[in-house]
């Protein structure tokens, strides 16, 4: 790939992270003091648009112990050196510690319980090295030598997105189980996205919902909408706070999971037989946003970043089923003694905690669109006006929303707003 297709900040890494650093790291992981790098090449390891909250070198190392000459191919990822917005705003997180404790405490755990149901499904790459201070890193195997590749150039399939449903779903069923009996084991997850200095103040929340208005406003047949989402405008902000701070603040019967809170297509990985060209597994990535909020967040969020367009127009519902029959099925396995979710409830809970979709159509969408469908620069999106300001002049963008706002209709959205 062209230089110009990786993040700027991933094309040379920082000075420390070098051979002996490399070293220190292999020699602790495969309890070998005598392990000698032989050869060490860097290079990044995603494109633009993958993700945003860090940066992400791979690593090929070629190493010799008494054992015999050895490779790996390692996935580093760490913060920024170079001031910037990116660093400004994720450096003083509490991201990389959410993730650090996933991928050491909790999926370790969830798939603990999962095997003990004869479930083999795999939640998490091995991380092999992990910290926090001096720098803030994380280390794990590579997942394209195992045969994952992040699907860029066209949206999911609807196997594909079932696959990645299924994890979530076994993911939110576990961490039902365990809030119900053991509660403080979770206590520290309460750190979300939302949680990231300056992000609620920042364009990704702030500037979509005046231009919205403006496309409600010049396109006829949306026009009978702009008065709801003029009212939504006054007080989105706090709606969402209040979403994302009922479990701990204001507790309310209803589906508090252990949410991704990043869940979108780029944040996992899909593997494919070499062979047959039939489709084995998906490994979702990215745990930073982790935390306990209604399962509604994760779900809302993957309407608009994992599904394409003709899911969300045509399949939304089939799709939501399929994950609620396998979040059900897999809480009876492994004994849930609490409150069975319902589907009637299910859909309730949805609508009780539609600010957040407001916020994902009005403001998320347009730029997802404008990245995925139109190649638009993802620096661009997040930073300029204009260039934000043309996702709303796009064609698909003006026709999902007709079905999106029909949807909300329907499902009594704008009731009692």
């Amino acid at each position: 790939m062209a230089e110009d297709s990786f993040n700027a900040d991933e094309l040379n890494p920082p000075e420390w992270l070098n051979a002996q650093f490399i070293t220190d790291v292999l020699s602790a992981h495969e309890k070998a003091s005598d392990l000698q790098i032989t050869n060490l090449s860097f290079t990044p390891a995603s494109a633009k648009g993958d993700h945003y909250a860090s940066i992400m070198f791979r690593a090929k190392v070629d190493y010799k112990t008494q054992k015999g000459s050895f490779f790996k191919s390692l996935i580093i990822k760490t913060m920024p050196v170079e001031e910037g917005v990116k660093k400004d705003m994720f450096a003083d997180s509490p991201l990389f510690k959410t993730e650090i404790g996933m991928y050491a405490k909790v999926l370790p755990e969830w798939e603990r319980i999962l095997r003990e149901i004869n479930d083999t499904s795999k939640l998490y790459v091995d991380c092999i090295y992990h910290s926090l201070e001096p720098r803030q890193i994380i280390i794990f195997e590579d997942l394209v030598e195992m045969g994952y590749s992040v699907v860029r150039s066209r949206y999911l399939t609807r196997e594909e997105i079932c696959s990645a449903y299924s994890k979530l779903a076994k993911i939110h069923a576990i961490s039902m189980k365990v809030i119900y009996e053991r509660p403080d084991f979770l206590k520290e997850f309460k750190y979300g996205i939302f949680y990231v200095p300056g992000l609620m103040d920042s364009p990704i929340i702030n500037a979509g919902m005046a231009p919205f208005i403006d496309l409600l406003s010049r396109i006829p047949e949306l026009t009978k909408y702009r008065p709801y989402f003029e009212k939504i405008e006054l007080h989105f902000k706090d709606r969402l706070r209040d979403i994302m701070l009922e479990y701990r603040t204001n507790p309310k019967p209803g589906y508090n999971v252990l949410c991704h809170g990043d869940y979108h297509s780029r944040n996992m990985m899909f593997k494919y037989n070499k062979e047959t060209g039939g489709f084995e597994d998906c490994m979702l990535l990215d745990y930073q946003g982790c935390n306990v909020v209604p399962m509604a967040v994760d779900l809302m969020y993957s309407i608009y970043m994992l599904m394409g367009t003709e899911q969300r127009c045509g399949e939304l519902e089939t799709l939501l089923n399929y994950y609620f029959s396998v979040l059900l099925e897999t809480l009876k396995k492994i004994h849930y003694q609490g409150t069975m979710p319902t589907p009637h409830g299910f859909w309730a809970e949805m609508k009780r905690h539609r600010y957040y979709e407001f916020l994902l159509l009005s403001t998320f969408l347009p730029i997802s669109i404008g990245l995925r469908s139109h190649f638009m620069d993802l620096d661009d999106l997040m930073h300029d006006e204009k260039t934000r300001k043309k996702c709303y002049q796009l064609t698909d963008f003006v026709e999902e929303t007709k079905v999106m706002l029909a949807r909300f209709e329907k499902a009594g959205y704008f009731e009692d707003l």
